[in-house]
């Protein structure tokens, strides 16, 4: 009796300390949550150390506990959108140093988010202890550069990498066993090819000179130089901190204390707001966020099959039944007017991508007074691509990859790596193509010829739906299937999407085609919605995250996508599963 009244005592306290830790949690968040006063004449500082994510991950305990997470995409251009009206906002002032955005769409959205500002009349000022492309790229959209008297303007040209672990296979007796539709369908190279083939060198070579050139015109733009004078700068490049104001890269050599000595400021000196407090302030106190409904569905992440989730190497993964589930969601919403889908994937599960599309046809389908309008963040390629299709009008960055019609699939055959350890496989079976996905042996000639027929098969209902949604013959849309990656750029220049620009510029289409006036403000509402405190600590507290994020901690971006290239197919896919999938690939 007594172990027993000391059991309960224990457990009691247990329980006692989990309700008051969840009670602490939640006041913080209350605390944290609310808005801050903002002064007269206030200079918004941005620093935008992120990667640009397009959602915040749902982890309450490491953005209470462990400080404000850095900036989304999302929230970085709303933000700027409210210090363009915000009467209280006299400049913003952007630090872009930590920048570590790994692609280029992104980017360029928040490059169009401070070029919109600037139609205010207030100035956007931006200080650089560090310039890489991308950070440099994104303060040519201000009025002013200042640059560190130590620093350097690193504006090199554009260098793109790709991992080739044939070789590495090969020295631990795997054989990687892959079958592709497409000649230019690439993602598998980089398991069964020690390097470049003729047609994969051929379409990096066009991605990285268009992506290259895209960098040229925004710096071009933004410092007022042609395009040629750029060029040569590059070709010089890098440059230190004398030289890049002798070039005209910058305006001025400072310390960020000197900034308000050096430059004209509403009020007369640097009155600093920090954007992790500003973000705060809601948009509907501005005035904005409101009036008739549309829904924004985000499709984040590698598409698989079944719940959504996160990958410890990955990232986020897109599962198919969750976004059916948010398309639904918004699709029952009577009082939504438009519907944009909002697309950041390399593709994955063919089978789960083509569920979505049919998902999002049945939405586009039943009540043509309510557009469907795709847009398209860093990635829309291959199964990315496959579900943006379902929408009459797409948009896209310029620098979004995208396209990549095609399929692959196959199997790494680790037989002659467990023989390297001493170990063998040996198995029993029934049925002629019973060991299709067994890892002890190359597919047969049968099996093969049957893998073969699948993603064929597949391919040609990709090319059919690309050409209904693109209005081309089947013919000229297989031309530029293939497989190929396009910039966006590229891409509406072939006609595989409608205009370029970011989400905002899909929200404008999506208001024209459901009738409401061009200026006119609109309520947007993201799918999937936000959790609340409760399932966000429910989730937080579960080991798998907290091991994913352990996992996650210990390895760069690089190592990370890296890793993934190698384990990604045997991780996230089930055996002998048609991908449609984007290569990875390193942009420097």
């Amino acid at each position: 009796m007594a172990l027993r009244r000391g059991v309960g005592f224990v457990l009691g306290l247990l329980i006692f300390a989990v309700a008051v830790s969840a009670a602490g949690v939640v006041t913080l968040w209350v605390v944290v949550g609310r808005e801050p006063s903002v002064s007269s004449n206030s200079t918004l500082v941005m620093r935008l150390n992120t990667d640009l994510r397009e959602a915040a991950p749902d982890d309450v305990v490491r953005q209470v506990l462990s400080g404000a997470p850095p900036p989304t995409l999302r929230t970085v251009v709303d933000d700027l959108r409210k210090a363009k009206v915000d009467k209280r906002i006299g400049a913003v002032l952007i630090r872009p140093s930590q920048l570590s955005a790994p692609f280029w769409g992104k980017v360029q959205e928040v490059r169009d988010a401070i070029l919109d500002y600037r139609r205010s009349g207030k100035p956007a000022i931006a200080f650089l202890d560090y310039a890489d492309d991308r950070a440099y790229y994104l303060a040519t959209a201000c009025d002013r550069i200042f640059l560190m008297p130590t620093s350097q303007v690193d504006l090199n040209g554009l260098a793109t990498y790709e991992v080739f672990v044939r070789g590495t296979l090969d020295k631990i007796g795997a054989y990687p066993d892959f079958l592709h539709v497409g000649q230019y369908k690439t993602a598998a190279n980089q398991l069964t090819e020690t390097g470049y083939t003729p047609a994969h060198r051929e379409m990096s070579e066009s991605l990285n000179r268009d992506m290259y050139d895209q960098l040229v015109r925004g710096v071009a733009e933004g410092r007022k130089k042609t395009e040629e004078d750029i060029r040569a700068l590059i070709d010089n490049g890098p440059f230190l901190a004398a030289d890049a104001l002798k070039a005209g890269l910058v305006d001025e050599l400072a310390y960020e204390d000197q900034i308000d000595d050096k430059m004209k400021l509403p009020g007369g000196k640097l009155r600093r707001l920090e954007q992790k407090d500003y973000s705060k302030i809601s948009l509907t106190s501005l005035g904005l966020n409101r009036g008739p409904k549309i829904a924004v569905i985000q499709a984040v992440g590698a598409i698989v099959s079944g719940e959504s989730g996160f990958d410890a190497i990955n990232g986020a993964v897109l599962g198919s039944e969750t976004l059916i589930r948010n398309i639904r969601d918004a699709r029952a919403d009577g009082s939504v007017k438009a519907i944009v889908l909002r697309v950041d994937s390399p593709g994955g599960s063919a089978i789960a991508s083509d569920a979505i599309w049919r998902e999002l046809a049945l939405t586009r389908d039943e009540n043509p007074k309510r557009p469907l309008v795709a847009s398209m963040s860093d990635l829309a390629a291959s199964g990315g691509y496959y579900i943006a299709m379902a929408a009459p009008y797409i948009v896209s960055q310029p620098g979004t990859l995208t396209g990549s019609i095609g399929v692959i699939t196959g199997k790494i055959v680790t037989g002659g790596t467990w023989q390297k350890v001493g170990a063998n496989i040996e198995s029993v079976h029934n049925g002629k193509n019973a060991e299709i996905n067994s890892p002890a042996r190359p597919f047969n000639e049968s099996e093969r010829a049957k893998v073969q027929a699948g993603i064929d098969a597949f391919y040609d209902t990709f090319v059919e739906k690309a050409a209904q949604s693109r209005h081309m013959p089947p013919e000229k849309l297989n031309s530029l299937a293939q497989g190929r990656v396009w910039t966006g750029r590229q891409a509406k220049q072939v006609g595989l999407v409608d205009a370029l620009g970011g989400l905002d510029a899909a929200l404008a289409v999506a208001k024209q085609r459901a009738g409401i006036a061009p200026d006119a403000s609109v309520e947007v509402v993201f799918y999937p919605p936000k959790r609340s405190v409760y399932e966000m600590i429910a989730q937080s507290f579960k080991s798998e995250t907290s091991a994913a994020l352990a996992i996650q901690s210990m390895l760069s971006p690089q190592e990370r996508r890296a890793v993934s290239l190698i384990t990604a197919p045997m991780r996230l896919f089930r055996p002998g599963e048609p991908l449609a999938i984007l290569p990875w690939r390193e942009i420097e």
